[in-house]
């Protein structure tokens, strides 16, 4: 059995992201699951490869603080603080703070299987 209690405040954030994210699921050496904590400011996003779908992986999004926008090919959807947006495998989305938002936005993001598996949309 194994258990672990992480603050992830005191995990230092990813460098080279295009805002701060930091993995619990490495912290407690998961291997089944991809658990991120996301801090983004107005105008960054969460995904390095921008519109972006994954083959296997499903993803899901769910917003402590603040409202996050996911761009997909059809629409631009608004998720409220309390809310998740899921996103199937070979679904595109692009999930952001607005450019023209009040603050940041906090996200805890889960993808499993936790694959490399992501790859970029061109429309």
């Amino acid at each position: 059995m194994g258990y672990h209690v992480i603050d992830p405040n005191n995990l230092e954030p990813e460098p080279n992201r295009p805002s701060e994210m930091r993995y619990v699921s490495e912290a407690a050496a998961m291997d089944r699951m991809g658990l991120r904590v996301y801090r983004v400011e107005p105008g960054e996003e969460i995904p390095l490869s921008g519109l972006h779908y994954h083959d296997e992986q499903e993803e899901a999004f769910y917003v402590l603080e603040g409202a996050l926008s996911v761009e997909t090919p059809d629409r631009t959807y608004r998720v409220e603080a309390g809310q998740f947006f899921i996103a199937e495998p070979e679904s595109p989305h692009r999930a952001h703070n607005a450019a023209d938002a009040a603050g940041d936005v906090r996200v805890i993001g889960v993808g499993a299987p936790p694959l490399s598996d992501g790859h970029s949309y061109e429309r």
